[in-house]
């Protein structure tokens, strides 16, 4: 059987090709013809749809033996004419619903949804984990919280896997970079915690996820390395020899103050405790350091 990958983007491309390496056939959704050309000179088997197009989601675009393993990974295109919550939720809930995964003898045995650590709210720097209620104050963490609860609503929910993933970082994505480099100040508390998983280690867990969790499951994914905003940008500033950093207080509606308003800490031990991950970047030092090297 395969396993199907939507959104197969930063996150999700990772994952295909370490499926592939284990000797997987690897299937993606993606709405785009022209990523699934690119897609398929990976050696991947892409499926054109709109996962929120109920009719494109017919069973004879997906492979007769059966699928595996469903990693939903989609990613919000801030242009998109949709609501957000209708991206994670609606089209979670469409997928759920296609007729191949719900015909008698479906062999699909897991549901893997890439959800947020933006589903708890205001934590005032205290540690929250799997047990904390959720109550996101942000459209993304709300979005991702409606999606959780559509997957544990379906049947399908008893095979289910939700991740909650910290700030993914990575090869071309280390915000405010460029802000360093050129001096200018970053439009955020200099104080609050930030909670980070390299993109690398981040699609690992999912396959070890896929392979030894029990399911249903719920886990919080970070590096278990919290660090203080202020400590990450002087380190990144060093590694990219620019200026100290400099802080300004963000208009109180924006996007960077209602992220800096959650400062909370996420606490990764049962991940750690039942899937064993061993990260490639146990904190920020080691991801940025391992970056900035290839990129200079």
């Amino acid at each position: 059987m395969a396993k199907l990958i939507v959104g197969c983007g930063y996150l999700g491309l990772r994952v295909a090709r370490l499926w592939q390496e284990a000797g997987e056939q690897v299937w993606v959704l993606t709405r785009s013809a022209d990523k699934a050309q690119l897609l398929g000179r990976e050696g991947l088997f892409p499926v054109v749809a709109d996962i929120l197009n109920i009719r494109d989601l017919s069973p004879s675009l997906l492979p007769a033996a059966g699928v595996s393993t469903i990693l939903y990974s989609v990613g919000y295109d801030r242009q998109s004419p949709q609501p957000i919550e209708q991206v994670y939720a609606g089209g979670l809930a469409n997928l759920l619903g296609c007729a191949v995964f719900n015909s008698a003898g479906s062999q699909t045995c897991r549901w893997i949804y890439i959800s947020s650590t933006g589903v708890y709210g205001k934590a005032a720097g205290e540690f929250v984990d799997e047990e904390t209620p959720p109550q996101p104050a942000r459209d993304g963490g709300k979005a991702s919280l409606a999606a959780e609860q559509v997957l544990k609503a379906h049947p399908h929910g008893s095979r289910g896997i939700i991740l909650r993933l910290a700030g993914i970082y990575g090869p071309g994505r280390i915000p405010r970079s460029a802000d360093l480099q050129a001096g200018l100040p970053i439009d955020a508390p200099a104080t609050g915690w930030l909670n980070l998983i390299h993109v690398d280690d981040a699609a690992r867990i999912v396959l070890l996820a896929d392979k030894r969790a029990q399911v249903p499951n719920l886990y919080c994914v970070s590096d278990g390395s919290p660090v203080q905003r202020a400590d990450y940008y002087r380190e990144l500033a060093r590694l990219l020899g620019a200026p100290e950093p400099q802080f300004l207080p963000p208009d109180p509606n924006s996007p960077a103050a209602l992220r800096a308003g959650s400062d909370k800490r996420i606490r990764p031990d049962k991940i750690f405790r039942e899937l064993g991950p061993k990260l490639l970047y146990p904190s920020y030092r080691e991801g940025l350091k391992a970056i900035i090297e290839v990129q200079s």
